[in-house]
């Protein structure tokens, strides 16, 4: 029994207590490796682990040195290292000629709902209209009980009412980012900018006409209009539309040698900004939608076309001592001279019966080439959507030839007339009407009428401001020339009305080198006791346009010299003797 303790046999596999963790230094190594040894396997894990660690640490303090460090590094090249946030804003911005913000888009929010997340949708309405009044609980609870995924609540929220909306916590509920256009000078350019929709696209105007530009590119898109001139001639053609009680006007400034648009007003007019217009001739553009019988101002055109083509000259004279019968009409003068008159009489007297034998006399092939040379036959190509078709007779007869030649039988826009008219005053170059500052196609033109027939018009539009109709429009130191005309209208059964008329002054100043040109139409003035009861366009266009002319002659920087009339005296009494 003792042997088993003390036998050396035994004793080989006998451990004293802490012997049986005792190594033999000298077979360590060679009999375990390391893939064995759990301790060795224990510290290459812990290794491992602060390497992985190490290298996670290393390339995020590698990436914000990148980010952080590297940009600022190179400031002067911002191109390469800058990045800026994306503008949330798509649709870019409408400035003057002088850089004046005339349409721009606000950050926004809309509200939406997903009806499938909302748990109680009379409750969600009931709160939601506490925070949004203008909501209708009834129509709110049923777009939040519809069958799909997305309905809007409400667009263009304050940031308030997210924020109060947000605090309510209903499940169901989201925001989406928008914009809102936004039109600082309300009413004042309402025509040309025009408006956009719920949806922040061009409906009408600018807006509509050249939408794919505004929303393609962040660059604002200058126009020709000056803010300035634009408020001050808006004032003065509704005081003139106020006092002589017109259902409407308009009234366009034009620089003649490029035909860039400096001002266009048509009244009424309406506020962009509100979604609704109550009157809805508020909303019609009488400068470039509307079409109609000019009347007198169209003579300009008539003694262009007579003198251009060589059969007429200014020293003709042409019978007026009776009326002109053809042979379905009569064709009379408005308290005409009775005798015979001179090119310069027929315009200054604007007799109906010179014009239309000077017409006759030049022929009807004459006469539609010219008219169709200035763009009397086609829609303007202005950059505006609303545009108006010309209406022009289907046959050319004697006829044709004669009401044509003093206003009647062709309806064309205000802006038709102050184009052609410019290119008859500024040497005789079309050029088609814009909007838009330095655009191509205002530096192209097309002649038609030669530089010496252009001269001649400039006198002879000089003299119906200092001899004839025009003569409440002689603004001094300015020399204004230009046209008046008197337009019947036409009733619902075809007829012409006495004392129911459209009036229309077209003008340009200094008219010896002309530097713009001025149309005013009133829409159905009525007589006044200080206008002797007439509604003629001597007595409301003319002094409404002298006015105009009075006040934006220094804004465009044309300084008054009183003199030009005495010079122009002084060279008449000359040339007398």
């Amino acid at each position: 029994m003792w042997e088993k303790y003390f036998s050396k046999k035994g004793k080989e596999n006998f451990y004293l207590p802490g012997e049986e963790i005792k190594l033999d230094k000298s077979t360590t190594f060679k009999s375990f490796s390391c893939e064995k040894d759990p301790l060795s396997i224990c510290k290459n894990r812990v290794w491992a682990g602060m390497v992985a660690f190490a290298s996670v640490y290393l390339v995020i303090a590698l990436r914000l040195f990148d980010l952080c460090v590297i940009p600022n590094l190179s400031e002067e090249d911002e191109s390469s290292q800058k990045s800026f946030a994306a503008s949330p804003i798509r649709r870019a911005d409408i400035i003057d000629r002088n850089g004046t913000i005339l349409a721009t888009s606000l950050p926004t929010v809309n509200l939406y709902a997903n009806p499938r997340k909302v748990l109680n949708p009379e409750k969600a309405a009931r709160k939601l209209v506490k925070v949004l009044p203008e909501l209708d609980f009834d129509d709110t609870v049923k777009k939040l009980r519809r069958k799909g995924t997305f309905v809007y609540l409400k667009r263009n929220l304050t940031p308030a009412q997210q924020y109060q909306i947000n605090y309510l916590g209903i499940p169901g509920l989201e925001f989406e980012d928008g914009e809102k256009r936004v039109y600082p000078h309300k009413n004042l350019f309402a025509h040309i900018i025009g408006t956009t929709n719920i949806d922040n696209e061009g409906i009408s105007g600018i807006e509509k006409a050249m939408n794919e530009r505004l929303t393609q590119s962040d660059i604002p898109l200058m126009l020709s209009i000056d803010t300035g001139i634009q408020d001050t001639i808006r004032e003065i053609l509704k005081e003139g539309m106020e006092k002589f009680h017109a259902e409407g006007a308009t009234a366009v400034l034009m620089d003649v040698n490029s035909g860039e648009i400096i001002a266009m007003v048509s009244l009424p007019d309406f506020d962009p900004n509100i979604n609704r217009v109550k009157n809805q001739k508020a909303l019609f553009n009488m400068a470039t939608k509307g079409v109609y019988e000019p009347g007198s101002v169209l003579k300009i055109f008539n003694t262009a076309m007579s003198l251009e083509s060589g059969k007429v000259k200014v020293s003709d004279s042409f019978d007026a001592t009776q009326p002109l019968k053809l042979k379905y009409n009569v064709i009379k003068d408005y308290r005409g001279e009775n005798r015979w008159l001179s090119v310069p009489e027929i315009l200054v007297y604007s007799s109906n019966i010179g014009s239309a034998r000077m017409a006759l006399k030049v022929g009807g092939n004459e006469q539609r080439n010219f008219l169709e040379k200035i763009g009397f036959f086609e829609e303007l190509d202005i950059e505006v959507a609303e545009k108006g078709q010309p209406i022009i007779p289907k046959r050319w007869s004697e006829s044709t030839i004669a009401t044509v030649a003093f206003g009647y039988g062709v309806a064309v826009s205000p802006l038709h007339v102050i184009s052609g008219y410019a290119a008859v005053v500024n040497g005789g170059i079309y050029h088609s009407p814009s909007l838009i500052k330095d655009s191509p196609k205002t530096k192209e033109g097309h002649r038609i009428i030669s530089y010496n027939t252009s001269k001649a018009m400039r006198k002879l539009m000089r003299l119906v401001v200092t001899d004839g109709s025009g003569k409440r429009a002689n603004v001094k130191g300015y020399e204004v020339g230009g046209k008046t005309g008197t337009a019947n209208k036409l009733s619902e059964r075809g007829k012409y009305v006495d004392k129911k008329v459209r009036t229309t002054f077209v003008s340009a100043f200094p008219i010896s080198d002309p530097k713009y040109s001025l149309i005013v139409m009133l829409d159905e003035p009525k007589a006044l006791k200080e206008t002797w009861g007439f509604v003629t366009s001597g007595w409301n266009t003319v002094p409404t346009a002298s006015k105009i002319i009075t006040a934006i002659a220094p804004q465009l920087n044309l300084p008054a010299n009183p003199e030009l009339d005495e010079l122009r005296r002084n060279r008449i009494i000359e040339a007398s003797y």
